[in-house]
């Protein structure tokens, strides 16, 4: 499981940042942000006015994001008749943002109807250049009825007007208690007595994260100073990090090379699983982080009816949960951990236990108190504030 998930996560990797400014450029963004986070009140009715079924959709996804034998996929085209052509295309978001922006720019189809995007200034400059289409809420009833309450405040698309999510992950601290006792906070990773055992990451943004909510800065609301500040506290713990890691933190860990490190919920989950190893997952008392892959409908889609019919197939409490089983990332359909219990009670042995495991967990089910605790990234209104913000932290992990 271990192995069928990694990829995920490395290719996400926020420091496609490095592909940002291209992909700002090609945006005619010239250190300027034109924000857009709400729709215009007939925005809606206007896109979707004259829309029909084609029945057929071009779907845009990460690798290793779905069963292979795709389950979710051949139901739905059993039930609407509506067939999928399903693609693992999306790596990394500065070069697909980059990759689609000419034909949306010129108003010509991605060759896609769906594509799941990251929270990240990519999502912005999709949504501020007009490039997706307004969500109705009216075809969604699936969403409406069974999203977790927590999403409809994204800060990044408040009230889902441009998207909803597909799945989400934490980042928060790893550890082995029987080497370190009980991590509660993020001063932790600065405690000298683990000095050479700490690993952080090399993303700048997961790593300005952490320095700012030590600080008790909120990330969505920091500024340039706020991030000097939160850098200034980062070179004091840089003596005591081992390394600044990608993915290979999770073997660094098994192997013992660090005791305690910053991580992301899917990955141990999966690593406990795999190699049975009982590795603690925290979000620290200061404050975690959140991510979200989202599904969005391209403005210039050529079948948004049908696109919009399987994002909210996806919010059917059978196939949140079908999807949850196989991913292990955190769920935004709550009432999909029952359902997983009730497939749970139609197996046995190692297999049953391994879906009532994935129902009680709150690395997929967070509560709402673990939820409240949880920030976004910070984010840039314009490239200027990007490049500063390199400046500032890019430094700690290269030298």
């Amino acid at each position: 499981m271990t192995q069928r998930r990694l990829g995920r996560r490395d290719a996400l990797r926020i420091s496609g940042l490095g592909a940002l400014g291209a992909a700002l450029a090609a945006c005619g963004v010239q250190g300027k942000a034109k924000p857009n986070a709400s729709a215009a009140p007939d925005a809606v009715e206007k896109y979707w006015s004259g829309k029909a079924k084609a029945g057929h959709v071009d779907f845009a996804n990460w690798p290793l994001y779905m069963d292979p034998q795709k389950p979710e996929l051949k139901a739905f085209t059993k039930e609407t008749g509506i067939s999928v052509n399903y693609q693992e295309v999306i790596q990394e978001m500065g070069p697909w943002f980059a990759k689609v922006q000419p034909q949306l720019s010129a108003g010509q189809s991605i060759g896609f109807d769906l594509m799941v995007i990251t929270n990240s200034i990519q999502f912005a400059q999709f949504r501020d250049s007009g490039f997706l289409a307004p969500l109705d809420h009216s075809k969604l009833p699936n969403y409406t009825k069974n999203a977790a309450a927590s999403y409809s405040k994204e800060a990044f698309d408040p009230g889902n007007v441009y998207s909803v999510p597909w799945a989400s992950g934490m980042t928060g601290i790893a550890y082995d208690e029987k080497k370190t006792g009980k991590i509660t906070k993020l001063a932790d990773l600065w405690r000298p007595e683990f000095k050479g055992k700490i690993g952080m990451f090399s993303d700048t943004q997961e790593l300005a994260n952490f320095g700012l909510l030590k600080l008790g800065i909120d990330p969505a609301r920091s500024t340039a100073d706020d991030w000097q500040k939160a850098a200034d506290d980062l070179k004091k713990q840089k003596p005591l990090v081992r390394k600044y890691y990608d993915q290979s933190y999770v073997d660094a860990l098994g192997k013992g090379e660090v005791w305690l490190t910053q991580a992301w919920s899917g990955d141990i989950y999966q690593k406990n699983i795999s190699d049975n190893t009982d590795f603690k997952f925290i979000v620290p008392e200061e404050g975690g982080t959140i991510w979200t892959d989202n599904m969005t409908i391209p403005i210039t889609a050529k079948a948004p009816v049908d696109a919009i019919q399987l994002i909210d197939w996806f919010y059917r409490v059978d196939q949140a949960a079908s999807l949850a089983e196989y991913i292990n990332y955190v769920c935004p359909v709550p009432a999909a951990q029952e359902q997983i219990k009730k497939d749970a009670a139609k197996k046995s042995g190692d297999d049953k236990q391994a879906l009532l495991d994935l129902s009680a967990s709150p690395l997929v089910f967070p509560s709402q108190e673990l939820y409240s605790k949880l920030h976004y990234y910070v984010s840039f209104t314009a490239v200027d504030e990007q490049q500063t913000f390199q400046k500032i932290f890019e430094p700690i992990v290269l030298s």
